[in-house]
């Protein structure tokens, strides 16, 4: 936290090395979580931009209540969302179950996923199927190793609707595999 203190005061007295360092530090958590979420490569690299301009411009207001890793997961969370929402006859939520479910009639046969390169590979595309909100937290919490806490600030969500969304993401990539890998 100390380190992280520093280099907020670094920016704040107009050390632009110091920013580059935060840039540096958080970009692949930033570029992770917009990518997660938007699947538009051109798209997830403007937003990504966005999102450390909003940092450059608010890190006055951090206050050092969480890791600031958290802090600014949560502005990609947040910018990632909105440009959903404003853009959302290109890049559609899929909110609810049935528009999970509607992805999958139009599946790949199960021979063709077998010759996928490996299973990491398939669960990938599996979690990029997932409705938006299981999505986030099965990224935020398996892949970028944030505690419940951390996921409810970035995300608003309640620790219980977290966990919630949590079971139900792995329950339903289980049943995914299951049924398309008949060895696991």
């Amino acid at each position: 936290m100390d380190n992280d203190k520093e280099l907020v005061d670094q920016i704040l007295e107009g050390n632009i090395k110091a920013f580059k360092v935060l840039i540096s530090n958080n970009e692949r958590i930033v570029l992770h979580m917009v990518h997660r979420l938007i699947q538009n490569n051109e798209d997830v690299q403007d937003v990504a931009q966005e999102v450390f301009i909003k940092v450059y411009k608010n890190i006055g207001n951090f206050k050092f209540q969480s890791k600031i890793s958290t802090w600014i997961a949560q502005i990609a969370y947040s910018t990632s969302i909105n440009h959903l929402k404003k853009f959302s006859d290109k890049a559609k939520l899929t909110d609810s179950i049935d528009d999970f479910e509607h992805f999958h009639q139009t599946y790949e046969n199960p021979e063709s996923l077998l010759e996928k390169k490996n299973k990491t590979e398939f669960i990938h595309s599996e979690i990029e199927k997932l409705p938006i909100k299981y999505r986030t937290v099965l990224t935020l919490y398996h892949l970028n190793e944030f505690s419940y806490e951390e996921i409810e600030k970035i995300t608003g969500m309640p620790e219980g609707t977290v966990k919630n969304y949590l079971f139900r993401a792995r329950k339903i990539l289980k049943e995914k595999l299951e049924s398309n890998f008949k060895f696991i």
